[in-house]
């Protein structure tokens, strides 16, 4: 692997042997890491590794224990963190225009700003301390862009933008001169801007002259070299160690030179850092629920934003969510994607029409804001809110600090506040909250948000072996491609319609038939059937129809446990040599009692649309 060091064009900025730690413990040491003009790199490692940290350090914005950092004489360095706090008193487009470099008195460079602003969706009059903590983040990056920077440092550039703004800057940073260093989880985004990789792993960068794609097999080469070598060490140390015990010189007279080299040996073992282990990223299985999970029936809601301007989330729009669905939401930011989310979930009230909810459906919520994670609590208590050391992992019990480490968390971090976690650490304890419960519904809105690039594989993978219902908001064009099986795209004024495929058929279908152009591919929205249905005079179910939608969900129990009796006798792989025709007759007599289940279902579905439509009835 060559060195950082081998290069023709002169960094613009660059680190030299540093080393900077907290607590004692050193998250980085040794470290060489120049960024020349016209370069592109992307740097990976997980959460906690310390890549915000070595982002800052190379800015300048925090100060290195050991080492070096040079800054070319007259280089500009542009550097976006993960969480700006721009001036409060400031107007938006006087923000920006403070990163502007030095022209000749006379040129106006206004049209900068203001295209910025507009990319980044901004309203330059407004005041910085009335933005959210999203517009404040697209200030300091709209900022840093303007800048004319030799080298630019975006930390997370893409979170909180939608998908049309990350496009917009994916072209502008395409088209720019600038070095760019990246740490971003989105791989697209990724794909399409650098073309080399620094991984910063157990206190240590090492570099990959290729991209994102290439990264994760030349990861596990260099693990799997590590994993070589500490064999290697570990016999040696136990060949030398058999020596000094066993050895006829051993114990007659201890041979020092033998002695200090296992003592070397034992102290190169103990300071080489251990791996952690991996994720244990578990969602479980579903819980079993009905054919149908939602239904949104003529929904129609309009909000108040934070400036009072008014927005049509939907106006009438129908549409169903059966089990075993993947769909993934998009809109611009503002659009109500948040807001339709909750509706189905009936945490808010549409103004008109409403959300069914089927039989046996258990929901858990990721939410953007974290808002389930309370900050003043310390992680044990976030998983055991009723007091004791023991988690009901899907009913099953787990000791707390053994379910921590599934989700890469030390011991010590038990007791910590939620607080003191980054925000990686903070999606990974809400994931460990929501997947300990039963649940056969997923509702993730920006999952993917600061997870590290390992985390979000993993995620990917266990969302593509669940066997429920996910219906997530994401602006990661390449998570919904390997997550979704259709896009329910939130296209303002009210309109909401759904594709076929993930966001790169979405993105496909879109350019091939017009932006405002019917979709043949596209879902439309429909009425359901019960919306449809003349109101009955009378104000209540007849007491045969009452009779049995009371004794429907008992009938659907017993289905349930006979399907899974059935099951669990067709599992015997030795069933059909011994018996084929009981084989048979278990066959028939599951596929029955799924169709019964299906039956039964329906029934339910029926009659507690028509019990609420006629007690609606006044």
């Amino acid at each position: 692997m060559a060195s950082l060091s081998d290069r023709a064009t002169p960094p613009a900025v660059a680190l030299r042997g540093a080393q900077l730690g907290f607590g004692g413990r050193p998250l980085f040491t040794g470290v060489d890491l120049p960024v020349a003009k016209g370069e592109r790199w992307c740097l990976v490692g997980r959460n906690g590794s310390g890549k915000s940290t070595l982002l800052k350090a190379l800015s300048g914005e925090i100060e290195i224990d050991g080492g070096e950092r040079f800054v070319q004489p007259g280089a500009r360095i542009a550097y976006l963190p993960q969480d700006p706090r721009p001036p409060a008193g400031q107007l938006v487009f006087d923000y920006v225009a403070g990163g502007l470099p030095p022209a000749p008195e006379g040129v106006p460079q206004d049209h900068l700003v203001e295209a910025a602003l507009a990319g980044l969706v901004l309203d330059g009059g407004r005041s910085m301390g009335t933005l959210s903590g999203g517009e404040a983040r697209r200030a300091a990056l709209a900022r840093a862009l303007v800048s004319a920077p030799d080298v630019l440092l975006l930390d997370e550039p893409t979170n909180h933008l939608d998908l049309p703004t990350i496009e917009w800057l994916e072209q502008e940073l395409a088209r720019s001169e600038a070095g760019l260093l990246i740490i971003s989880h989105d791989r697209a985004f990724l794909r399409r801007l650098v073309n080399r990789t620094l991984w910063l792993e157990r206190g240590e960068l090492r570099r990959l002259n290729g991209g994102i794609d290439e990264f994760p097999d030349w990861a596990d080469r260099v693990l799997a070299d590590e994993e070589a070598q500490a064999h290697k060490l570990n016999r040696k140390i136990a060949e030398e160690t058999r020596w000094l015990r066993e050895g006829l010189t051993a114990r007659r007279k201890r041979n020092m030179g033998r002695v200090r080299s296992l003592l070397g040996l034992r102290r190169d073992k103990a300071e080489r850092i251990k791996r952690p282990e991996g994720l244990k990223l578990d969602a479980g299985d579903a819980t079993r629920s009905g054919s149908l999970v939602l239904e949104a029936i003529n929904l129609s809601k309009v909000y108040t934003d934070d400036r009072g301007i008014e927005k049509t989330v939907a106006d009438g729009i129908s549409f169903t969510v059966r089990r075993g669905d993947r769909i993934g939401v998009i809109g611009r930011n503002g659009a109500g994607k948040t807001t339709l989310l909750r509706m189905l979930l009936g945490r808010e009230e549409p103004d008109s029409g409403r959300v069914k909810t089927g039989f046996g459906v258990e929901a858990v919520y990721f939410d953007q804001k974290r808002a389930q994670l309370n900050p003043d609590d310390t992680l044990w208590s976030t998983l055991c809110p009723g007091g004791g050391d023991t988690v009901e992992v899907r009913g099953k019990p787990r000791h707390v600090v053994s379910y921590l480490r599934d989700f890469l968390f030390e011991d010590r971090q038990a007791t910590a506040k939620v607080a003191t976690l980054s925000g990686g650490e903070r999606n990974r304890l809400l994931l460990a909250k929501l997947f300990a419960q039963p649940h056969n519904l997923l509702v993730l809105d920006e999952p993917t948000n600061d997870l590290d690039v390992e985390t979000l594989d993993l995620l990917q993978e266990e969302l593509a072996d669940y066997d429920g219902t996910i219906v997530l908001v994401s602006h990661d064009r390449d998570f919904l491609d390997r997550t979704v099986t259709s896009i329910l795209a939130v296209e303002g004024g009210g309109g909401i319609r759904e594709y076929v495929g993930g966001y790169s058929d979405y993105a496909a279908e879109r350019k091939r038939t017009g932006a405002d152009d019917p979709l043949p591919g596209a879902r439309p929205s429909r009425p359901a059937k019960a919306a449809e249905r003349p109101k009955s005079k009378a104000n209540k179910l007849s007491y045969k129809d009452a009779r049995e939608l009371e004794q429907l969900p008992g009938r659907i129990a017993a289905l349930e446990a006979d399907i899974a009796a059935l099951e669990t006798a067709l599992a015997d792989p030795e069933l059909y040599g011994r018996d084929p025709k009981r084989f048979e007759a278990t066959t028939g007599k599951l596929a029955a009692a799924q169709q019964a289940l299906a039956a039964a279902e329906d029934r339910w579905l029926e009659l507690e649309a028509l019990r609420e439509e006629l007690e609606g009835v006044s």
